[in-house]
């Protein structure tokens, strides 16, 4: 991996596109211990509230009240002054149980064949913008992308990519509305293959059919896939909205009980107050958030980076 610097801008950038979020959680925080002196049962209470009406979600809020509480029976005494400290140290403690493949940069493994993505996502989530923001990321970082348009279930999702892929200026392997998904995989790596790709960004329709429907599909995207590169995918990526909170979590629920996902990438955190979905989505499914969307610009798609995160949401 390259050398991963958090520059003062990206800084800013999370900064701003979190503001929604820390704003709502403060404002809250600061009623809750209006008149406190220490952090007892009423505070608690009140922080339980705050959590989850952030979307940080129910199990989630639990363990980080009951991480506290522990805190608070150890110390003995507590001072509501400290609790923003704690509550800091507590959440970021929990990502980095739940994130130890955090990525430090747009570079990517040393592989003898292209790093190929496979994209997942229901409509409306921002999964077309997120791949398109990804192929500038990489083609940034000095690598060569070749986008598919696997989505062949709706004309418009062909046409968007391919605007993507104009606006990026990277190449794209499209096929007409109703041609076989795994077709255009399969013509995508072969491209990539010929080509000397560094990296393949495959887009997959994006409506949240039935399970089974949904488990056939991308079984079979991977199957012929697999016949160009044995170990392709090496990345399933599901991309959530952050903005629709607990509708998020029961994606990514239906999402991993029909294909093995193993990087997520959260959109939209900047026009919402939920940015608490992250730190939920992580705890209760254990796989990395590697992607955060926090703006429109090409560049306001960022690697997840915990510390940073947190940093920008307690400071």
């Amino acid at each position: 991996m390259g050398f991963f610097s958090f520059t003062k801008s990206k800084k800013e950038s999370l900064d701003k596109g979190l503001e929604k979020t820390k704003e709502s959680v403060f404002s809250k925080l600061s009623r809750a211990v209006i008149g406190k002196t220490k952090v007892d049962e009423e505070v608690l209470d009140s922080l339980e509230e705050i959590l989850i009406s952030s979307d940080v979600g129910v199990n989630t809020t639990l363990k980080i009240i009951d991480r506290i509480e522990k805190r608070v029976a150890r110390d003995k005494y507590v001072g509501t002054s400290e609790l923003n400290g704690i509550l800091r140290s507590e959440i970021a403690a929990l990502l980095a149980e739940n994130n130890s493949d955090e990525v430090a940069d747009f570079d990517l493994p040393k592989t003898d064949t292209p790093y190929v993505i496979l994209v997942v996502g229901v409509n409306g989530v921002g999964k077309t913008t997120t791949i398109g923001k990804l192929a500038h990321q990489f083609k940034a970082a000095g690598k060569s992308v070749i986008l598919g348009a696997a989505d062949t279930f709706r004309a418009a999702a062909i046409d968007q990519l391919q605007i993507w892929a104009d606006r990026v200026g990277v190449p794209i392997v499209r096929q007409q509305m109703g041609s076989d998904p795994a077709s255009v995989a399969y013509d995508t790596l072969l491209s990539a293959k010929a080509t000397n790709a560094d990296v393949v960004i495959i887009d997959t329709a994006g409506r949240l059919h039935n399970k089974i429907n949904l488990m056939n599909e991308l079984s079979k995207v991977k199957k012929v896939m697999q016949k160009v590169f044995p170990n392709a995918p090496d990345e399933v990526l599901l991309v959530l909205d952050g903005s629709t909170g607990q509708n998020a979590f029961e994606q990514a629920k239906q999402f991993t009980l029909a294909t093995e996902v193993t990087a997520l990438a959260l959109t939209k955190l900047d026009g919402t107050a939920k940015g608490g979905v992250v730190i939920g989505i992580s705890d209760q499914f254990k796989i990395p958030v590697k992607y955060i969307g926090i703006g429109e610009g090409l560049d306001d798609l960022q690697l997840f980076h915990r510390t940073e995160f947190v940093d920008s949401l307690f400071k």
